[in-house]
């Protein structure tokens, strides 16, 4: 079963950056109830999408140049990122949403390499 991946600041661009699948990158803190309440949403979606997506977690407390880096004012905040851009942000907070919200930002990605 897949898990999320930790990233951080060291890590980014390799994982992130350099991936050779779309990734979800999903900035949370571990006091944020918000997050919290999305974390099950995210973990249940990260085995669904293994062969089309990657998905990581960064701590937004221990990175503050990437929160720097992406604009983010709060959290929980959702990117989707390809070939080393950012080609969409993720606004859904149900699995279901999520989902087709993913299912669809894939789509043109494969389509025309944009969401």
């Amino acid at each position: 079963m897949t898990t999320l991946l930790d990233v951080n600041e060291a890590s980014f661009d390799a994982e992130v950056l350099q991936s050779d699948r779309p990734v979800l990158v999903d900035f949370w803190a571990p006091w944020c109830g918000p997050c919290m309440a999305l974390l099950p949403a995210i973990e249940a979606l990260a085995p669904m999408y293994e062969d089309r997506l990657k998905v990581v977690k960064i701590n937004a407390d221990e990175n503050p140049a990437l929160m720097e880096r992406f604009g983010v004012r709060g959290i929980p905040q959702l990117f989707l990122i390809n070939g080393g851009e950012t080609v969409g942000s993720i606004k859904e907070r149900t699995r279901t949403r999520l989902s087709v919200e993913l299912d669809t930002a894939l789509d043109n990605i494969a389509a025309n390499g944009a969401v």
